[in-house]
């Protein structure tokens, strides 16, 4: 074995595994196995030219020397993104913590009640906070939220004003430019008439569905928005409100005077400036307008034994669920970024939360008298955190001011500086701003002593308790917070237990080496708004990986903008959309999307304003072509764009993808891959092999980000040549093409995550790649082989074989009672996180062992699934007392004086010899979802509450 080999160390089977796998398959060779997966007529003639592979003490070394290229100095600049800080003990325990970060998406509630009790504590801080009653667990960013916020209300016109045609939003002209922007992108692509101009002036009529304004302004004043609530109210004019939530610690919040939407961003508790994320976007509501929420909710519920459980609330209303119908393509957010929220909000509590807020805005007061004091004409009366003034020569002295490495904004016209005070502005600090200006103007500037007056009028602060909720209270020292921590963690199953086989899902080791940058001020400290020359260690970074990115797939250009996967598909067609419609052809508009594409794929398409017309799929799960040739030559004077995933969604590379994607050219359209399964492709295809012209990436499957629990993620989208004056821009910064669209709150997204896959791919090399992929499509096959006797797999490719995924059908024990559900829950004893439930066909499981996982891992997972066969044989036609039924058994069942099933507690719990070396035990028995939505919960409240009747 090479020890320095970062290859070596993240693929899991050793060269003698390997031998053993192929042998059980009757292969000779890795390079037998994949030329029976993949058709010939799409093999790579030579591996793409790459850097690397760098050993983990080089690549710490290329990227220290990459960090020296930044200079983040102090940034006052503001505008939604501020200093703060993480308390250490949360971010040993939870940020840089395998055990939180390593987790997926709560959809196995059972297996996730940690994860789940943080967001619960998250959602119940931003429902007190914003003075309303629901919350979701967390999206994209600020800027997300505010377009979903618009989505939302559009989606919920009475039927009175969707037969009248109401199709018109205001928007204030004082919101964010980051956030006014994408919001008029998702205007834009729906179709939707976007008004702007002054909130306090605006004259509304029955025309409008809905209002949105930000409060305190983008020029940092605060104004009294409480009258105009009752005059949209009359006219059935839903209003959204951008909100500081630092800000609301002190201020009447806006749900008390009647806002349907509060949004903004959680970043001032306690996230890095990041260079502009990953930071939690907020959306809090009424309960009312539950079924439209974009996301996720969590919510309570209770388990078999009548105890208190946490799920996913209303889990069938996930929008991107509803396909083609969805109001929303959200699937991945931010969760872990939001448990860090909440966690934050645990450890400062209401008390702390309020210091910290008065500390800020004293800090902005301080500095606004001096200003005043000494001469210089400040513009704002009413102010939280930010200080406006006027400066003669401001060139001049943006110079002077950068050359001391202080960062103010400059974005609000001629002469004006704004400064905003955050979390870790100190005298010191103000005291150097006043001495710079002092320099500049000749005047004399010195900081007032004793209490600065404030200016915020009396019956502007809030006059409630918030925040009352035990854990808000409970853990004060380091002491408790770190044995509560330990606990939420100790109910989860991650990757530090087992395998998370999870089809479509890649849940692939993710190496601490290449995540050592995030713990480096050098890259978390940058605003994302300041000059590009004091970020050149991050925009020499985002130039290499592309270059590697554009490599790896064939293509020609790349846009880091995008938050997510899904987010990543939506810009991708906006791209498409922005094209066509510069081409003089905006009636190409329809999109061809096959029926076994995941639900994202429609959904984006609708928000990107197209019609879905929906290919079939044949009996053996390939895309019908005839039907695609039958449906691209109907629509061909309005084809814009064929999505497909490849390999498919069925976890084959089909054979014809090559005819399907000149099918559509040959009609005018264009062709997007959804790049989920491109973990399969590396160093062996690619998108630009296959035909096509535009496709994203998620970062956090292929290229070794962690999940989060459910985010933070990554879905950069890649274009030829033809498409790159069309990819995403920015209001405020140089990015992207001259005719792109906005589609994210920062000019990069979630600019430090792709430093992750950065260093995966550094670190892998060209080879490594291939090798990752070979073995991702290696262990596939072999659990594949191993199983089929037992759970028939639904698809297989002409040459017999899968790709790195396959689906296993347990449709045939639908007569001995037992569903998918069952043994997904059985798994959990066994020590396993279920693979994918009933996607992409009910019934079903598809599974996605990943290169990382070596043989004893897989042979594990075989044996567990041999076993859980054998009970399924045992069980009697719709016998209720079988393990599978019962499952999962938590420690307390198993313990009990009475044991009134049919099996052995051994059976139970312990059906397998390696389980009493280690045991997870489920923290819950079955979680009774029925109930949970009858009884909807989804903040903390005493337990007593959550009990059966």
């Amino acid at each position: 074995m090479k020890t320095k080999s970062f290859t070596e160390r993240h693929i899991g089977p050793r060269e003698n595994e390997i031998v053993e796998m192929l042998n059980e398959m009757g292969l000779d060779s890795l390079d037998t196995l994949i030329r029976q997966a993949i058709p010939d007529n799409i093999h790579l003639d030579a591996l793409p030219s790459l850097p690397g592979p760098l050993t983990e003490e080089q690549w710490l070394d290329h990227i220290n020397e990459l960090a020296a290229e930044n200079r983040p100095g102090r940034s006052f600049i503001g505008y939604g993104y501020y200093a703060t800080h993480l308390p250490e003990i949360i971010r040993k325990q939870v940020f840089e913590n395998p055990a939180w970060y390593t987790g997926y998406t709560p959809y196995q509630a059972e297996i996730s009640q940690g994860r789940l009790e943080a967001l619960i504590n998250y959602q119940t801080m931003l429902v007190e906070l914003t003075g309303l009653e629901l919350a979701n667990a967390s999206l994209l960013d600020d800027a997300t939220a505010a377009a979903e916020a618009m989505l939302m209300f559009y989606h919920m016109r009475s039927r009175k004003q969707k037969k009248a045609g109401v199709n018109k939003f205001f928007m204030d002209r004082q919101v964010f430019p980051h956030i006014a922007e994408v919001v008029r992108t998702r205007a834009w692509s729906r179709g939707i008439e976007l008004v702007e101009g002054d909130i306090n002036t605006f004259e509304p009529d029955e025309g409008f569905f809905g209002v949105i304004w930000q409060n305190p302004r983008r020029d940092g004043e605060i104004f009294d928005d409480r009258p105009l609530y009752e005059r949209f109210r009359r006219l059935d004019i839903k209003t959204a409100v951008i909100a500081d939530l630092m800000a609301l610690t002190l201020m009447e919040p806006p749900g008390h005077s009647g806002a349907d939407v509060v949004t903004g961003s959680t970043q001032r508790f306690g996230l890095p400036l990041y260079y502009g994320g990953p930071h939690t976007g907020f959306f809090v509501t009424r309960e009312a307008y539950k079924r439209y929420v974009p996301g996720r909710i969590i919510g309570v519920s209770v388990d078999a034994q009548g105890h208190p459980a946490y799920r996913m609330a209303l889990q069938t209303r996930e929008q991107h669920i509803k396909r083609e119908n969805a109001t929303s393509n959200i699937c991945t957010s931010q969760v872990l970024m939001a448990i860090l929220n909440g966690m934050y909000a645990v450890y400062h509590g209401p008390e702390g939360l309020k210091e910290i807020a008065r500390r800020i805005h004293r800090q902005a007061l301080l500095l606004h008298h001096a200003l005043q004091n000494g001469g210089i004409e400040t513009t704002g009366k009413v102010f939280f955190d930010t200080v406006r003034f006027r400066i003669p020569d401001r060139e001049a002295f943006r110079r002077k001011a950068e050359k001391a490495d202080l960062h103010f904004n400059y974005f609000e016209g001629d002469e004006i500086v704004m400064i905003s005070t955050d979390e870790l502005t100190t005298r010191d600090d103000l005291e150097k701003i006043l001495q710079l200006i002092s320099d500049h103007t000749g005047l004399s500037l010195s900081l007032p002593s004793g209490e600065p007056a404030d200016n915020i009028p009396a019956d502007f602060y809030r006059r409630d308790d918030f925040m009352t909720q035990d854990v808000f209270h409970r853990y004060r020292s380091e002491t408790a917070l770190m044995r509560y921590i330990k606990r939420l963690e100790s109910k989860d199953l991650s990757l530090v237990h087992s395998m998370i086989p999870l089809g479509s899902c890649t849940m692939k080791y993710n190496s601490p080496a290449e995540l050592a940058p995030l713990a480096d001020a050098r890259w978390t400290s940058l605003h994302p708004f300041m000059p590009d020359k004091y970020a050149r260690g991050f925009r020499e970074m985002f130039v290499r990986l592309e270059d590697a990115l554009c490599r790896l797939t064939g293509l020609d250009a790349v846009s880091f903008q995008p938050n997510s996967g899904a987010a990543g598909e939506y810009a991708g067609l906006i791209t498409v959309k922005a094209y066509f419609e510069d081409r003089g052809e905006a009636h190409r508009n329809v999109a061809l999307i096959p029926a076994s594409a995941h639900g994202t794929n429609p959904a984006s398409a609708v928000m990107a304003g197209m019609e879905v017309v929906v290919v079939k799929t044949t009996e053996t799960g390939n895309i019908d072509t005839e039907d695609l040739e039958a449906k691209a030559r109907e629509y061909a004077d309005r084809l814009a764009v064929f999505m497909v995933t490849y390999p498919s969604t069925h976890g084959v590379f089909e054979k014809d993808i090559k005819h399907m994607t000149e099918t559509v050219h040959r009609y005018g359209g264009l062709v997007y891959m959804d790049g989920a399964n491109m973990n399969a492709q590396m160093g062996l295809t690619s998108p630009a092999v296959i035909g096509a012209d535009v496709c994203h990436l998620n970062l956090h499957k292929t290229f070794a980000v962690p999940h989060g629990g459910g985010g933070p993620g990554a879905g950069p989208i890649l274009v030829k040549d033809f498409l790159k004056d069309y990819l995403p821009a920015h209001a405020l910064m140089p990015v992207g093409g001259p005719k792109g669209r906005q589609v994210a709150a920062a000019p990069y997204g979630s600019a430090v995550v792709p430093l992750i896959a950065y260093g995966y791919i550094l670190m892998s090399g060209a080879e490594g790649l291939r090798k990752s992929a070979e073995i991702a499509i290696l262990n596939a096959n072999y659990l594949e082989t191993r199983l089929h006797p037992y759970f028939p797999t639904l698809y297989k490719g002409e040459g017999g074989r899968v790709a790195h995924e396959f689906i296993a059908d347990l449709r045939p024990f639908k007569d001995k009672g037992i569903r998918v559900t069952d043994v997904a829950k059985r798994l959990m004893d066994y020590g396993f996180h279920a693979p994918t439930v009933s996607f992409p066909v009910a019934g079903t499981l598809m599974i996605e062992p990943t290169e990382s996982e070596n043989k004893e891992q897989l042979d594990r997972f075989l044996e567990s699934m041999k076993a859980i066969y054998e009970e399924i044989m045992e069980a009697g036609e719709n016998d209720a007392d079988n393990p599978l039924k019962n499952a999962p058994h938590t420690q307390e069942m198993v313990t009990a004086d009475v044991w009134f099933h049919g099996y052995t507690r051994r059976k139970a719990a312990f059906p397998v010899p390696w389980l009493r070396e280690f045991k997870y035990w489920p923290p819950v028995a079955r979680i009774d979802d029925a109930y949970g939505d009858r009884h909807l919960h989804c903040t903390c409240a005493p337990v007593e509450s959550y009990q059966k009747e």
